[in-house]
């Protein structure tokens, strides 16, 4: 059993790395930062925020994901925290796919790593960034615990009814199609942190959980345990997102290819990059899909009318699939910093004990707050999300137990 008190989550994406050192024992960040442009020619850039001191904003070429685990590595031996400290427990990665395999933190081994890289397939634009940066971090320090905190845990609890698509089971079965679900951690984190604002214990509370960002996830988490969530095979069912357009008919695809004589990986580009907010209006940022609306943008008042409409459809069905619900959580970039977007969302649901004080909504502020009136029935409330300090937790726990 490690000594230490410090967890380095680590998320590595496609030409990015994000990062933080995290002390448990307090849950301070000790620093965070993120490497971007990685590998591109005209270089790249590290920010480094010490919680003591000016953040660091460097220029400078990143050839691949080893370069820029080792320029993270030296931005913190720059604070005497480098990868080398004794304080370091564990380090903590964020992969996005784990399969039915990996429904829990996972200690990494060659034979893990081995199944998160078959688990490519299903998860093509994730798993092999997460699985680079496992590889660079386990060779800078090969004797340190590296723990695997996977996307997909927390909706590993849904029943067999809410995770299979009405498909061939044979088929279904020989591919490993079924509904996996993402941002579990944020879910988690979250549906948790909101029985915590209500001083209620998870296990006897029913929250709807909406994570709105540029990528959107709604869930429905009854007594702590994901029962359903919008997200499937991949994370484009579900919610309009900022490029991805969450559910369509599937005859969709082979309307665009037969008629419209477009290619799988065209429709694959357009449906995941080119689609959603961006694809109705030509603005992903929610903020600026908001004004333009407001100034009388017939697309971007479409837009923002399709984001809502779609997930008041999921809030709607996830209320009969709880049966009763306690509390609706607002989380990620839009849903903890867009007032708009969580008045439109509960807009004429009194019916349902749901609604917003506008007094309480038009409050910015980046703790836990409730923004539903005293007497509404379904407590509404915006919940700011922290997957780094969830892995950094799922990960001291993991390691203390061996």
């Amino acid at each position: 059993m490690t000594t230490g008190t410090r967890v380095l989550v680590l998320n590595a994406g496609s030409s990015s790395v994000k990062y933080q050192l995290i002390d448990m024992l307090d849950g301070a960040k000790l620093a965070s930062g993120l490497v971007e442009r990685i590998g591109e020619a005209g270089g790249g850039r590290l920010l480094h925020v010490p919680l003591v001191g000016e953040p660091r904003e460097t220029l400078q070429v990143v050839a691949d994901h080893g370069a820029a685990l080792k320029a993270v590595a030296e931005e913190l031996a720059a604070d005497r925290m480098g990868l080398d400290s004794r304080e370091l427990a564990a380090i903590g990665h964020r992969v996005v796919h784990g399969g039915l395999r990996f429904t829990r933190p996972t200690l990494i081994t060659d034979a893990v790593l081995a199944e998160i890289r078959r688990l490519i397939p299903v998860a093509p634009l994730h798993n092999p960034a997460n699985i680079t940066g496992i590889e660079v971090a386990r060779a800078l320090r090969p004797d340190l615990p590296q723990v695997a905190v996977f996307d997909t845990a927390f909706h590993a609890t849904l029943p067999e009814h809410a995770a299979r698509y009405a498909i061939d089971r044979q088929t279904a079965d020989e591919h490993r199609v079924r509904r996996y679900g993402f941002h579990g951690t944020s879910h988690q984190y979250v549906s948790r942190a909101t029985a915590r604002l209500l001083g209620r214990d998870p296990a006897e509370l029913n929250v709807i959980v909406l994570h709105l960002g540029n990528g959107a996830s709604a869930s429905a988490v009854a007594g702590g345990v994901c029962v359903e969530t919008s997200m499937g095979l991949t994370p484009l069912e579900g919610l309009v997102m900022g490029t991805r357009s969450g559910d369509v008919d599937p005859g969709l695809v082979f309307h665009l290819h037969r008629v419209g004589g477009m290619t799988i990986d065209q429709i694959d580009d357009l449906l995941n990059r080119r689609s959603g907010l961006l694809g109705l209006c030509g603005d992903n940022d929610m903020r600026e899909v908001w004004r333009r609306a407001q100034e009388g943008d017939a697309d971007a008042k479409l837009a923002f009318d399709t984001y809502v409409h779609r997930i008041r459809r999921y809030l709607g069905g996830y209320y009969a699939v709880l049966g009763r619900v306690d509390a609706v959580a607002f989380t990620a970039g839009v849903g903890e910093n867009s007032s708009e977007v969580r008045a439109a969302v509960c807009a004429n649901l009194e019916e349902l004990g749901i609604s917003v004080d506008p007094e309480l909504n038009a409050v910015r502020s980046r703790d836990a707050r409730v923004v539903s009136p005293s007497y509404a029935r379904v407590t509404v409330a915006v919940v700011p999300t922290d997957e780094e300090l969830e892995i950094a937790q799922q990960t001291f726990a993991l390691v203390h137990e061996v």
